[in-house]
């Protein structure tokens, strides 16, 4: 007994040790990390030669904004450190390469972009306003997705591979209809809402899409794909809008040889990329040896844009994406940290006014309604307030919107959803399959409500359904005030119906077609700015090298979550039943709709 005790307390002992040298070499690798490829002095301006060509490369996920980095324990060890492309950066490279008297022209490379049509449509207005400047766009790509397409079709020249294929596509999705999974596992849910096309919960009560939801995925698809074709129309004037919808949609183009794609006006060259130095140098009037390459980083180290935190005279551009949460870290809106900011940016009077960007489906209600309660604040300063929509700003991503003097939108925008649901799941059939008898002792019926362990009773039900209306009740209060529209219409107009931006914008749910700079261009002439203006990005970004501890800490539920999903688990399929159960039971948010090119899902 005693050698067993000394053994354990040794073993405890060395496990500490090594647990302290491994935080150790971690932490020192991260300080290596961030000085070798973050670099210590970011202010430095790296110098652009005369006759320069500014390269964007597209490729992967674009975020809205930069991000800290994601200091995690593996990518420390694999020397994986690196921020994201994001299109605030990529905007603000392209307008500063713009007005740069040292660059002749942008070379587009394309190597497969992952982003939501909004944000690709924003990249590609860059480089339309970029051409104003009379500089050419030289594009290139092997494999081009629709994606890659879209943005490269603005280009001057469109170059491919000879091998190389179009994979130029239409929208459309597969949803998951879950029901039958989880009849077989014994869980139901129990569902109450208000709105006939609040579709989030279908996937978890019902078998098949119903006529309803059906109904504004058409719309929307295909309104997004009609602005889609007619932009690569505009720039590719052998094309028109109904040519380029016969081709993708009878002869399947992402079949088809490169020389189909030349024949039919979809490219200029077909190339190898081993010739593009010659064509880019001939393209600006240069030789070959003489062509220098300048990066977007480069590009952003000669402006301070978006810096401007010390300006009196600040027009504050503040960035809520991803899921509206209470409480979440990075990729969400946490109003526990976003409210503070509005707040802050509502007492600092060198703020004279404020754009918000919101790219969110929506979420938690109580988080939409303490971030929607801070931004009213900040409207009765008197200081002007606008919104600019990014990929979507729906249903808590409207909540949080509506109260804008102005809304600005990507014409690839989805927006509205006005409406609320619950999901309650039920366990009670899993855990009699699993031969569990949960006993439950209360001061009084209600004293658990909602158990996951046992369904609703019709008077609970009843209490939730009333809970939700009055919720939507507000949320419709909130829109009709903010729009100043009867609440009437905004009821017609409601039902949890997503939109796209050109008929939110009939209806009068958003104010005009635009981008961010629109937005802070209309808050600085409110304001009585003039041109004597600055514009600084919130929230402000730091990279905490102590993020990293809670992730050494969690090193045992990795191992453990990794090894749950190996065999014939799918890991996107896990995540999204893990989402469901930690999720709050009362939501407004859109139904999963991730539209990106080059992935489409639900």
């Amino acid at each position: 007994m005693l050698k067993r005790f000394f053994m354990n307390t040794l073993s405890s002992f060395v496990g500490a040790w090594i647990a302290l040298v491994l935080f150790g070499v971690v932490a020192t690798i991260v300080c290596i990390g961030l000085v070798a490829k973050l670099g210590i002095n970011s202010s430095s301006k790296e110098s652009v030669s005369k006759g320069s060509v500014m390269v964007v490369e597209l490729f992967g996920q674009i975020d809205e904004r930069e991000s800290p980095v994601d200091l995690n324990y593996i990518s420390l060890l694999q020397g994986d450190i690196k921020r994201p492309q994001n299109l605030s950066s990529l905007v603000t490279a392209i307008g500063e390469a713009k007005e740069n008297k040292n660059i002749s022209a942008i070379y587009l490379k394309c190597n497969g972009v992952l982003a939501s049509p909004a944000t690709l449509n924003a990249l590609r207005n860059a480089l339309l306003d970029f051409k104003k400047s009379g500089k050419k766009i030289i594009s290139y790509g092997g494999n081009m997705g629709t994606g890659d397409y879209y943005v490269a079709s603005s280009a001057d020249l469109v170059c491919m591979n000879p091998a190389g294929m179009l994979l130029l596509q239409g929208l459309g999705g597969t949803n998951l209809y879950l029901k039958g999974l989880f009849d077989k596992l014994g869980i139901t849910f129990q569902v109450v809402k208000v709105g006939t096309f609040k579709s989030a919960v279908e996937p978890f009560t019902m078998t098949e899409m119903s006529e309803p939801a059906r109904a504004q995925l058409d719309t929307l698809y295909g309104s997004m794909w009609r602005v889609i074709r007619e932009n690569i129309a505009s720039s590719r004037k052998s094309l028109s809008s109904e040519r380029i919808d016969s081709i993708v949609a009878k002869d399947f183009i992402f079949t088809q040889s490169a020389d189909f794609d030349k024949k039919n006006g979809f490219v200029d060259m077909l190339v190898y990329e081993r010739s593009m130095d010659s064509i880019v140098a001939k393209t600006i009037g240069k030789d070959k040896d003489d062509l220098k390459y300048v990066s977007v980083s480069s590009m952003l180290s000669q402006t301070d844009w978006g810096k401007a935190y010390s300006s009196k005279n600040q027009v504050a551009v503040l960035y809520a994406s991803g899921e509206i949460v209470d409480g979440g870290g990075s990729g969400t809106i946490n109003y526990e940290r976003l409210v503070p900011q509005i707040v802050k940016l509502a007492e600092d009077d060198n703020v004279k006014g404020l754009v918000l960007r919101v790219n969110s489906p929506g979420g938690a209600v109580y988080g939409s309604t303490q971030i929607g309660e801070a931004l009213d604040y900040f409207k009765s300063t008197g200081k002007p307030f606008a919104v600019s929509m990014g990929a979507y700003a729906a249903s808590g991503g409207y909540w949080i919107s509506c109260g804008a003097d102005r809304i600005f939108a990507d014409p690839l925008t989805i927006t509205g959803s006005i409406g609320i649901f619950g999901l309650i799941p039920n366990a009670k059939g899993l855990t009699e399959k699993l031969g569990v008898n949960p006993q439950t002792v209360n001061t009084d019926p209600e004293a658990d409500f909602p158990n996951l362990y046992y369904p609703m009773s019709e008077t609970q039900l009843a209490a939730m359904q009333k809970y939700v209306e009055r919720g939507y009740d507000t949320f419709v209060a909130r829109v009709a005030k903010g729009r100043k529209m009867d609440e009437k219409k905004v009821r017609v107009i409601g039902e949890g119906r997503v939109w796209p931006a050109e008929k939110a914008l009939e209806i009068g749910l958003i104010d005009a077609l635009g981008s961010t700079a629109d937005a802070y261009r209309w808050v600085a002439a409110k304001a009585k700015l003039g041109e004597s203006y600055d514009v600084a990005e919130y929230p402000t970004l730091e990279d905490d090298i102590w993020n990293m501890i809670p992730e050494l800490g969690n090193m045992t539920a990795m191992e453990t979550m990794k090894k749950a999903l190996e065999g014939d688990y799918e890991y996107l399929a896990a995540k999204f039943a893990m989402t469901v159960f930690k999720q709050k039971p009362v939501m407004a948010r859109m139904p999963y709709i991730d539209v990106e090119f080059g992935r489409i899902a639900f």
